[in-house]
């Protein structure tokens, strides 16, 4: 594994997790909710009136702001790496998403949901969830790049 040193910018992702700490934080104190993901748009599908108002500004803080930060920065959708790329063709990403969906519904929750909140609560069930993610991610990039040699 290389890293580009040149792009690195450890500022950036310091800033991005304090502003995905900051997110989850002010929804916890302002409205009693969990910043999970899954959660959040399983709840848009299940439609409740009191709710979507709330989920459905979050799902679009989630969609439309990489497109602002695309007009807003500099160098916009030229920056490395801004737009994400996959070696994978479409049938890998489609059965990877549906993976990733059947694991939340086991997990009762996403990475976000117990990766961030769930630890932060100090939630022994998400510390749980969380050694699982990670360790079938390392499992899985060591079955891919070693006995499957990609």
């Amino acid at each position: 594994m290389t890293i580009d040193w040149i792009h690195y910018s450890p500022w950036s992702a310091l800033t991005g997790g304090a502003l995905i700490g900051l997110a989850a934080s002010l929804l916890l104190l302002g409205n009693g909710r969990v910043a999970g993901i899954s959660g959040i748009l399983g709840g848009l599908l299940h439609f409740d009136r009191n709710e979507a108002p709330w989920q459905s500004a979050f799902v679009a803080g989630l969609v439309f702001a990489p497109a602002v930060w695309a007009v807003l920065a500099p160098g916009g959708l030229r920056q490395p790496g801004f737009i994400p790329e996959s070696g994978s063709g479409w049938l890998a990403l489609i059965v990877g998403g549906l993976l990733v969906g059947i694991g939340t519904r086991f997990a009762n929750g996403c990475t976000s949901g117990h990766g961030v909140c769930g630890l932060a609560r100090l939630s022994r069930r998400s510390l749980a969830a969380v050694l699982v993610f990670m360790a079938f991610g390392v499992l899985t990039v060591f079955v891919i790049r070693h006995i499957l040699g990609n």
